[in-house]
């Protein structure tokens, strides 16, 4: 593999573009550290040491997805969430609108026009959250109410606040937009999925500090016993993420003019995983739903309900969490599934370029043979995707309970960053042998 490294920097384009990533990945941990205008960045360290990592529900989500740039208030505090949210905001309606179903099936043209009207919608979103935060930051609700002694957006500095908050509001819009460029340049000139490079450098720079973390707090053995295990779950991920059904596919022959076309053989690749992270993230934000319910209680004087929902919807050791969070996950895999792979489009595309599975008459019967395949291959997948992420919930109970909030050796991270790491080196593979270079598995 060091050999098939040292060839891939020896290739001049494609050691430029591998530069050209990891230059890019720089800009974006510069502007991941960057305070915004009229942030005081002392006092937010200062509560993010008080705070200790002791977020939930869906903040501690996005803060994941932007290396901790959330809580921070940083340029880039928003980082890639809202170009992901939009995306799947997106996805869900061409289902549901004709123009955008449509647009999808027009080829390069429409999926331009697709990528267009996400950029936009990004834009919104991004304003939407950025507002919502510097509100929650305002208030104090951000970091739960304990930094009351140190303001995060210091007030009597001379500036009206509305400008101070517009700014500030524009900044981490501005720099969505930016976070978004980005990925992009490294989509069009670098190596990988440019989005989902950045969201690995997110939670790759977590890491060191949350496992020292670990170290400083438990001792040696158990940060020993957390790698072994991280080390287990990262194998079982990648040798599910790899694992997939094979459709066989024969293509009939015919006679187009003078020439023969078809009688070749290939095959529709089923995933275990098709859904990928998406359901984890539905999960998720429906779960900081209870969350959000507890901001309209008194807090002063909390009742029966406010109490069963803290100890039972929002604490992440709770069994009843725990079950709900897993059901959620297999709930949303199946709803995922059914909208983004249509088995009777599938089965009408193949019978209209003459292909059909062998055994299997083509038309309706295809496609109810391929639900049929899906819906069994979805299980283990939504089986495997919900004990993944109830994971570091077991290590919140195990790591001295609520101390770990941001635990990121588990569950969404490690599915990413496998997935995200799988893709990459696919793809710097493929490009080794096109130039008669033997890859990174030999």
């Amino acid at each position: 593999m060091l050999s098939a490294f040292l060839s891939a920097f020896r290739t001049p384009d494609l050691r430029k573009k591998l530069l050209f990533t990891v230059g890019i990945i720089a800009i974006y941990r510069l502007g991941a550290t960057l305070p915004s205008p009229g942030v005081s960045y002392g006092n937010v360290q200062k509560c993010l040491d008080t705070l200790q990592g002791d977020t939930t529900g869906v903040l501690n989500l996005l803060n994941l997805f932007s290396g901790g740039a959330l809580l921070q208030l940083s340029v880039f505090a928003l980082g890639i969430m809202p170009y992901i949210t939009a995306s799947i905001i997106l996805q869900l309606l061409t289902v549901v609108i004709p123009r955008l179903e449509q647009l999808r099936k027009e080829g390069q043209a429409g999926q331009a026009k697709i990528t267009q009207y996400t950029r936009y919608l990004t834009l919104g979103l991004g304003v939407l959250q950025a507002s919502a935060f510097v509100a929650l930051a305002r208030s104090g609700q951000l970091f739960q109410n304990r930094c009351d002694q140190f303001p995060i957006i210091p007030e009597g500095t001379g500036i009206p606040d509305w400008l101070t908050l517009s700014i500030l509001v524009m900044t981490m819009t501005a720099g969505t937009g930016v976070v978004m460029w980005l990925g992009e340049l490294i989509t069009d000139r670098g190596v990988g999925n440019g989005m989902s490079v950045l969201i690995f450098t997110s939670i790759a720079a977590r890491l060191p500090s949350e496992g020292w973390q670990i170290k400083t707090s438990q001792g040696w053995w158990k940060f020993f016993l957390v790698i072994a295990l991280v080390l287990v779950v990262i194998t079982a991920v990648t040798f599910i993420e790899q694992a997939q059904r094979r459709i066989p596919v024969q293509y009939a022959k015919r006679m187009i003019g003078r020439r023969m076309y078809g009688g070749t053989s290939t095959y529709i690749p089923l995933k275990v995983n098709q859904a990928g992270v998406i359901p984890v993230i539905f999960g998720s934000s429906l779960l900081y739903l209870p969350q959000l319910a507890l901001q309209f209680f008194d807090q002063t004087n909390p009742g029966k309900t406010q109490a069963w929902i803290q100890n039972n919807l929002v604490a992440p050791d709770s069994p009843i969490y725990i079950s709900v969070y897993f059901l959620l996950i297999i709930f949303f895999t199946y709803f995922y599934v059914s909208i983004t792979f249509n088995p009777t489009e599938v089965a009408d595309n193949m019978k209209k370029y003459g292909g059909f599975v062998p055994g299997i008459r083509p038309g309706k019967p295809t496609a109810d043979y391929l639900d049929f395949i899906l819906s069994r291959i979805t299980l283990p997948g939504a089986l495997y995707l919900g004990i993944i992420s109830i994971l570091p919930n077991f290590f919140f109970i195990w790591l001295d309970n609520q101390q770990y909030q941001n635990f990121p050796f588990g569950g969404t991270a490690v599915l990413i960053m496998v997935g995200v790491g799988l893709e990459t080196v696919k793809q710097i593979e493929s490009q080794l042998m096109q130039r008669n270079y033997e890859g990174f598995l030999r």
